[in-house]
């Protein structure tokens, strides 16, 4: 790797295999979660667990985020325990602004007003502005109608059926005075439950008939922006936010309802932005994209899970970003193409 006079990491000389089809890439091998690796490395956990909760980071960023929603922004459990188009309405709206400012801020600063031009970018190619395989025949049109559309109205709706059955008794609730420790662990746990369950969902979708009736919508974003995380088909939405349905089993606070369907449905923006971080002076000072989902959206049969919990790993498709691990995926479509 070579540095740039700004201090950002640019690909002088990529691994053999993979040339010349990336703007940039961050050091490889890539790295995924310590806690599931043998021997265990201490100061490597320590450091995950740093830089996702107790820097700026999305985690905490999001804790935040669901704190102030429930706090100013939620009906009581008193209110939700009566369906209500009032606040229905209210939710609704609210996951709208949230997905608009996020997704929407993070498109104007890296791909309308490029204020990083093309430093940390994995892809060099602008999003596609003409298109006949985006509805609309433009990409960022397309991605908005399914997120704004489809995906509020799902992610609404997760919410609206959790908060009232948690209000009516069907859903156990988990109050701060029942188990202090408990109610702080389940938002460190949150994020590796949906990864887990990520994994499978995801390769469910990849079944050649799931596929093509849903998943494909989605894949029609060989190169990503903030607005391609959160584009699905409706059926894609349905499977995708399933995730939150672990707490008719395991009792929550609706705050850990909000941070559980923020974090599917914001992160999904922020993971999908295209670039590794958000520079600032010659530091990347907030992670966003993640170069291992990025390599999903253009190889496709690699990195069907993400970084929490390696299932990748575990079954043979994940893709590091090396030329090692790059020979295997062409030695796997091979074998595929052949079978």
């Amino acid at each position: 790797m070579s540095q740039t006079s700004s201090g950002t990491k640019q690909q002088a000389a990529q691994p053999k295999g993979i040339e010349g089809q990336w703007n940039y890439m961050p050091d490889v091998p890539i790295q995924a979660s310590p806690f599931f690796t043998w021997p265990l490395e201490p100061m490597r956990m320590l450091r995950w667990v740093v830089d996702r909760w107790f820097a700026v980071a999305e985690n905490s960023i999001l804790v935040a985020v669901a704190c102030i929603s429930w706090f100013w922004f939620q009906p009581s459990l008193e209110v939700t325990a009566t369906l209500s188009l009032d606040w229905i309405a209210l939710l609704y709206v609210r996951n709208f602004v949230l997905l608009l400012v996020a997704a929407g801020g993070l498109h104007l600063y890296f791909h309308r007003w490029k204020r990083q031009q093309k430093k940390l970018k994995f892809d060099g190619r602008d999003l596609r502005a003409k298109s006949k395989g985006f509805t609309f025949g433009n990409q960022v049109a397309d991605n908005m109608f399914w997120s704004l559309g489809s995906g509020v109205a799902f992610w609404t709706a997760y919410e609206v059926l959790m908060f009232w059955a948690m209000a009516n008794g069907y859903a156990p609730h988990l109050a701060w005075a029942d188990n202090p420790l408990w109610f702080a662990a389940l938002f460190f746990l949150t994020p590796v439950w949906i990864s887990f369950h990520f994994y499978w969902i995801h390769r469910w979708l990849h079944w050649p008939p799931l596929y093509r009736l849903a998943h494909a919508l989605h894949h029609r974003n060989t190169n990503v922006g903030p607005w391609s995380g959160f584009s699905m088909h409706p059926i894609e939405h349905l499977l995708f936010l399933s995730s939150v349905l672990i707490h008719f089993v395991i009792a929550a606070h609706p705050v850990h309802i909000l941070f559980h369907l923020q974090h599917q449905a914001l992160t999904a923006a922020t993971s999908h932005t295209g670039f590794e971080g958000v520079l600032v002076g010659d530091k990347n000072r907030l992670a966003l994209g993640t170069f291992h989902h990025q390599m999903h959206h253009r190889y496709f049969e690699c990195n069907y899970g993400n970084l929490e919990v390696p299932w990748d790993k575990w079954f043979g498709s994940f893709h590091d970003g090396t030329a090692e691990a790059n020979q295997k995926m062409m030695k796997r479509r091979l074998q595929h193409i052949n079978s």
